[in-house]
């Protein structure tokens, strides 16, 4: 299992967040400015460095960033638990990003969350599994996470096509208290900008053998972090805290990039809460 964001990464949101220039960050630290940029780059840190003082430089909390400097990572996740859902990676210009597919299994009704880069793997698994896809459901309009719904819907037409985005059709916008019903999935959303202007986050419940709430959250958390809040640093801080950690603790998050989390794991381990 690897994190979307390494240590470095992590210091430099923090930083720009706070905006702390990287003199100040390096000077808490004990480091030199050449050693923090090499961090911020790498993820390693030097074999002196004051980690405490950085954290608390940059508005993190100190134990939960020591803990990710040692190498934890969010407990395995049995997937399994939710018989009806799939996880896609693909990769393109240098990253890679997910998109998640899930299904009632009575009806055979799917529903798509975010594109990814590469429709093929999807289009497989909905033919192997004889499922029609119904809806396709959108965090967030940046190029990674639509960049194959053309190709989508010329393969399904009539597969609804949900977002946050003021710009969309009527027909396609996110609704105030709207739950979308697939078979005995209930599907509801609570709106989550910061990363982006028009960030979702989905909610899907009735899962067969009583398995938790999954949440998908685009790029608005990640295991161990949160998105790059281009500029809008505390809406996005703020709505993390109200509309993802308020959620049971068991409830399985879904990251636009990086593995699966839960709830609980980032309330003990993302040193940005």
């Amino acid at each position: 299992m690897i994190l979307e964001d390494h240590l470095g990464d992590i210091i430099r949101k923090a930083r720009m967040m706070t905006g702390t220039a990287p003199a100040a960050a390096a000077h808490a630290a004990q480091i030199s400015e050449t050693e923090l940029a090499a961090l911020e780059d790498s993820g390693h840190p030097p074999a002196k460095i004051n980690l405490a003082a950085l954290a608390s430089a940059i508005r993190l909390d100190p134990e939960k960033f020591s803990g990710l400097a040692h190498g934890w990572l969010p407990a395995e996740t049995d997937l399994a638990r939710w018989r009806e859902l799939r996880s896609f990676v693909s990769s393109g210009e240098g990253l890679t990003v997910n998109c998640y597919l899930l299904w009632d299994a009575a009806t055979r009704d799917a529903a798509l969350f975010d594109t990814g880069i590469d429709v093929q793997p999807v289009l497989d698994c909905l033919a192997k599994n004889h499922l029609q896809l119904r809806h396709i459901f959108i965090t967030h309009s940046h190029w990674d996470h639509v960049e194959a719904l053309p190709k989508f819907r010329a393969a399904w037409p009539d597969a609804q096509l949900h977002s946050g985005s003021p710009s969309a059709p009527v027909a396609q916008r996110n609704q105030t208290g709207e739950t979308i019903q697939l078979g005995a999935l209930r599907i509801t959303h609570r709106s989550t900008p910061g990363h982006a202007d028009d960030g979702v986050t989905y909610l899907i419940n009735g899962w067969s053998g009583k398995a938790p709430t999954v949440a998908i959250v685009g790029d608005t958390i990640l295991a161990g972090s949160m998105c790059n809040g281009n500029g809008q640093w505390e809406i996005a801080r703020k709505k993390i805290r109200e509309e993802i950690l308020t959620l049971p603790d068991n409830t399985l998050l879904c990251a636009g990039h990086g593995p699966p989390t839960t709830v609980s794991e980032e309330k003990k381990h993302n040193p940005f809460f």
